[in-house]
């Protein structure tokens, strides 16, 4: 990783949750969803300085991209925004060498423009892998309709980072709160569960995915899954499956979350993440410090286990 000296300590920490905000992506959100203030006013240079700040060499960037289809009107709309969403980051990353790499965002319920997109950004804008919703369309992970996109990624041995989203069946159900306090966590949970049920982890075992906040409610309910009927005939049983997932510690960088995700997932599983512009890095430094880690697992945390699901990250 490019090693830079900051006024408070040496950049190291790669950021694997971190949002940006294309234009375009502003006016699909910004008409109908008031909740965004953080995305709406982002900048790359609060981005860069949120990062000096707190040590944080890299950020991969990634987009909550259900809205290309929410909002949009339909497949060919959907593949032109996700293509400009997708250069906006590339660009990016190409205008501050070393400091962003891209998630690419796919057109997910359209499956040739996914595998076109697959295509596009890692043979030409040169992606560290492509996010995927945990569910778009009441379509969970694991659905049969992710399956040719499944098929490529594993070919390519890709990283899927995966950002939550609340179901068509629980947006404002409790309106005096954003969906986002519980929803999201919940359904994490869902899309786990559901891969784990219909054996997609099984079946794509070089596509290396990365869950965020911790997991979502997924450590806290373990034992429920443990016992499941429906997970009886998990292949080496539910700890072990879920030891081979990865998770980003965004919002959930306190002893009250790591203490059930440190019981059930082992450190070599845990990234770094912020959820930048909605938190910001400082709040995950300092929560990872109160959590007990010793100094060799938080090194790992803060960039050695992303380094070692992607190598391409590392700088001379």
């Amino acid at each position: 990783i490019g090693i830079m000296s900051t006024p408070h300590q040496i950049a190291h920490r790669i950021d694997v949750h971190h949002h940006p905000s294309p234009p375009s992506y502003l006016t699909l959100r910004g008409e109908r969803d008031g909740a965004h203030g953080p995305q709406q006013s982002w900048t790359v240079e609060k981005s860069i300085e949120d990062m000096d700040r707190n040590g944080v060499a890299t950020s991969v960037l990634s987009l909550p991209h259900a809205a290309a289809h929410i909002f949009s009107g339909g497949n060919a709309e959907a593949r032109r925004v996700v293509r400009e969403w997708n250069e906006f980051m590339a660009v990016l990353a190409r205008d501050h060498p070393g400091r962003f790499g891209v998630f690419a965002a796919l057109p997910i319920l359209d499956i040739e423009g996914s595998l076109a997109e697959i295509a596009y950004a890692f043979d030409t804008l040169k992606a560290h892998g492509v996010c995927l919703m945990t569910n778009i369309g009441d379509r969970w992970l694991g659905d049969p309709h992710y399956e040719p996109v499944f098929e490529e990624l594993n070919r390519r041995r890709a990283v899927v980072y995966t950002h939550p989203v609340a179901s068509n069946c629980c947006r404002g159900i409790l309106p005096e709160f954003m969906d986002a306090l519980i929803e999201y966590g919940t359904d994490t949970t869902r899309a786990i569960a559901k891969l784990l049920v219909t054996g997609c982890l099984t079946r794509y075992p070089d596509i290396r995915f990365i869950f965020s906040h911790a997991g979502g409610t997924l450590p806290y309910l373990a034992w429920r899954f443990v016992k499941a009927r429906e997970l009886k005939d998990l292949p080496g049983g539910f700890v072990a499956a879920v030891n081979r997932l990865y998770y980003d510690c965004a919002q959930t960088a306190s002893p009250y979350a790591m203490a059930s995700f440190t019981k059930l997932i082992s450190t070599s599983q845990l990234l770094f993440g912020t959820d930048f512009p909605y938190r910001s890095a400082d709040l995950h430094v300092e929560g990872l410090s109160d959590c007990g880690f010793t100094k060799e697992e938080l090194h790992a945390i803060d960039c050695g286990n992303a380094l070692r699901l992607m190598p391409q990250l590392q700088r001379s």
